[in-house]
């Protein structure tokens, strides 16, 4: 594949930020460098929440299971995805004209990733917005929304602009400063609740049996596999394959076992400080504006949709600060990926792109439609399809890498518009896995996207589409930088 060896300083490089072209070696980055961006996008409420969920489904021993099983699983995947993004020196989307899609055909990744991460951007401003309102005791108005979410947006365009540099100075301060505050706030949650970390640990619901651990594994599998691509994007900047391995592992351990592990305890422990919270009357209007009809209902609500909210509860000012250093540094991250994303969507399907500026800005506006559309009430779904899409689309680039290439880049001279092996074996494998994920089949739609696609890729290409089969191709120069 082409390198690009050139040194471009100038704004409009930095803006940019290669989201179109191959990182040149002076730019590559050690693991430990990278490493902030894999943790710090995992880190925030919602996959504290997610954790929480999975403890509280399959109870906290077998949780904790399930939690290393997925760490395994996206360390894995993410490992592999990432090896090939940093071979090939780009973002996952545009690392997929190459391994798996096509140039014009990675137009169906670039649809998978933007659903994902700005689905999380979406979700993540709506945490902020309600949590804000309840720190204030604001009312949910329209001039409340448009005031706290145009100050939101207009940060996260402001901080992503300027390429890796800045996202990841404003990720790793912002990882340090979260860490500390979630122990701090696990600290609190225990000294202030008689739930002691022997009960959470005995913590088990009734009649626990294979459904509730496999439907507690496909809640988490979803972030297993939304962590893989965007650490793809971060692997295009790593120079080595052991750098990769830092990023996938060590982001893997952070989201699916350090978040869910504290996500449980402070959930856990929090739950009869909230209940007291709630129950007492001076608190009836912050009550009041938590949806459900029992402090029970209300509690599940907050612990889901609110958590910002939860955490004030717990510890005041000092909540507040863990909602918003939790966040931000996600939210920067999850706007400077979704801006790849649509830069590969725009050149994948018209051969030109605006600029990543631009991406950025059009990102967020998806961001709050999808806010209007009350993604929030829809996150277990998203959960459930995310998983079996990103695990899909990593299995399908990976099988392309390693099984039919051989790991080799060498052979690339001319690229496919469209890999119609690659393009019907993700959506056919997806499609299948969701219809028996939906229908109540199993819990394991994922698991299915994993073993099938790259089964039906390598099936096919050995077969009856093989390379060039029913598409015309281009030179890897030209697939490469087609906005060019």
């Amino acid at each position: 594949m082409p390198e690009n060896t050139s040194a471009r300083p100038d704004l409009r490089a930095v803006i940019e930020d290669n989201a179109l072209q191959s990182v040149p070696s002076e730019q590559r980055q050690s693991g430990w460098k990278l490493f902030a961006n894999t943790a710090g996008v995992g880190s925030t409420l919602v996959v504290l929440g997610v954790g929480a969920a999975v403890t509280f489904t399959a109870g906290t021993k077998w949780g904790l299971v399930v939690a290393l099983i997925a760490a395994v699983f996206g360390s894995t995947i993410g490992w592999g995805v990432g090896r090939v993004c940093q071979v090939a020196g780009t973002s996952s989307t545009v690392t997929s004209r190459f391994f798996g899609l096509g140039s014009r055909g990675s137009a169906v990744a670039s649809l998978v990733f933007a659903f994902m991460i700005l689905g999380f951007l979406a979700l993540e401003n709506a945490l902020l917005y309600y949590g804000t309102i309840f720190m204030f005791g604001w009312e949910p108005t329209t001039a409340n929304k448009i005031g706290i979410y145009a100050v939101l947006t207009i940060a996260w365009i402001v901080l992503t602009t300027f390429g890796l540099g800045l996202v990841q100075k404003v990720s790793l301060l912002l990882t340090v400063l979260c860490g500390i505050l979630f122990v701090v706030v696990t600290f609190v949650a225990l000294d202030k609740s008689a739930v002691t970390l022997g009960d959470i640990w005995a913590y088990s619901p009734p009649d626990v049996g294979f459904t509730e651990i496999t439907a507690a594994l496909s809640i988490i599998a979803g972030i297993a596999g939304a962590l893989a691509l965007v650490g793809a994007d971060f692997s295009r900047y790593a120079r080595t394959s052991s750098d990769v391995k830092i990023l996938a592992v060590g982001g893997a351990i952070v989201v699916n076992i350090v978040v869910v592990a504290i996500g449980t305890i402070v959930f856990q422990a929090g739950n009869l400080v909230v209940a007291e919270h709630l129950a007492d009357p001076a608190n009836a209007d912050q009550a009041a504006s938590q949806a459900g009809a029992t402090i029970a209902d209300k509690i599940a609500f907050m612990s889901s949709a609110n958590p910002g909210a939860y955490f004030i509860v717990l510890s005041g000012f000092l909540g507040f600060l863990v909602m918003y250093a939790a966040q931000a540094k996600a939210q920067v991250l999850n706007t400077y990926s979704g801006s790849l994303a649509l830069s590969n969507l725009s050149d994948a399907l018209t051969g030109r792109s605006p600029g990543r500026l631009v991406m950025v800005v059009l990102g967020n506006v998806i961001a709050l439609l999808a806010i209007w559309g009350d993604i929030l009430d829809r996150i277990n779904s998203f959960l459930g399809l995310l998983g079996i899409l990103t695990t899909a689309l990593c299995a399908l680039m990976i099988a392309d890498f390693f099984v039919v290439r051989r790991g080799s880049t060498g052979s690339i001279g001319r690229v496919e518009q469209f890999n119609w092996a690659g393009i019907i074996a993700m959506l056919g494998s997806s499609a299948l896995a969701y219809w028996l994920q939906d229908s109540g089949r199993t819990n394991l739609g994922f698991l299915i996207a994993l073993v099938l696609c790259p089964l039906v890729y390598v099936l096919l290409r050995s077969t009856v589409l093989p390379e060039g089969k029913g598409t015309r191709t281009v030179e890897a120069s030209v697939a490469l930088e087609l906005a060019e």
